[in-house]
């Protein structure tokens, strides 16, 4: 496979190749079919797809998140965004950027949940020394388990004028990093993002995902994102699962699905790469010596 070939496969599986996104259902597709995306590229580029490319058809001038607000495609493609999360075809993480949705299909999340989310999800956090969660957060999260879904000028209203928006945010964003709570809804004109408790809205993959086992769930999400990128080198694979778990083990992940046979290598470019083993297409078997038709 040369450097152009994977290119262009990559393009046909993220819609770039001028076959742009326009329905629920063609969304929908989409995302189950890459398994996570980013909403907007990134500088440098992360090697993903994004739904304001598949949105658009095209990679080319692409707005980043810094530049979504004077790009007329970005309202558009928001608004289909969120009526994926509206109907819980896909979820939201933060993850890279909290301006910068990371979305993952429905079928991927519970072992995406395995990877990053509690394994005890409706024990309420707590702050201390050691506990990723400010007393802010905490409180927040109590509002949010009370009222929600709440949006996010309400929930500063019930926790005080005197809370800073950019201290809400960040306590917002310390509960989402560990997926306690998930965005459900935006509505510009009535309140902005509106929140909610990830195993209330739902309840359903979160209990799938807290019984899955890390090792399980990577060994999914490997397979899932190498189908999505069609080849990937080994260091391509870390640093993004990096964001998730310790390399060590994405190492022992990669291993033991190429022990099984799951993964296979690729030269691409003269380079070896990673890559799904493609399935081997069955074989008619012929006799050597067909025996004579009756007649």
């Amino acid at each position: 496979m040369t450097d152009l070939e994977l290119q262009q496969l990559r393009r046909e599986k993220w819609r770039l190749d001028g076959n742009p996104i326009r329905t629920i259902e063609e969304a929908r597709a989409f995302i189950e079919s890459v398994g996570f995306c980013l909403m907007y590229p990134t500088r440098p580029p992360m090697g993903l797809p994004t739904f304001i490319g598949a949105f658009a058809g095209s990679d080319d001038h692409l707005p980043t998140w810094q530049h979504a607000f004077s790009d007329p495609r970005s309202a558009a493609a928001t608004g289909l965004m969120v009526r994926l999360l509206r109907e819980r075809s896909a979820y939201e993480a933060n993850i890279f950027d909290e301006n910068n949705a990371f979305l993952v299909a429905a079928s991927a999340f519970p072992f995406f949940y395995a990877l990053v989310g509690e394994r005890n999800p409706k024990l309420a956090p707590r702050p201390g020394p050691r506990s990723p969660y400010s007393q802010l957060a905490c409180d927040a999260f109590e509002l949010i388990h009370r009222d929600g879904p709440i949006s996010k000028e309400k929930l500063q209203e019930a926790l005080g004028k005197s809370i800073s928006l950019p201290a809400l945010d960040k306590a917002l964003g310390e509960l989402f990093a560990k997926l306690r709570i998930t965005r459900v809804d935006y509505k510009a004109n009535a309140g902005g993002s509106y929140w909610d408790v990830l195993y209330r809205w739902a309840p359903d993959a979160v209990r799938e995902g807290a019984g899955i086992s890390v090792p399980q769930a990577l060994s999914a999400l490997v397979s899932k994102y190498l189908d999505c990128v069609v080849a990937a080198d080994q260091a391509e694979l870390e640093v993004f699962f990096g964001n998730f778990v310790a390399r060590s083990r994405v190492k022992e992940t990669v291993n033991a699905l190429l022990a099984a046979r799951e993964l296979s290598f690729v030269h691409v470019g003269g380079k070896s790469m990673l890559q799904m083993t493609p399935a081997v297409a069955p074989r008619a078997v012929i006799p050597a010596n067909p025996a004579p038709a009756k007649r």
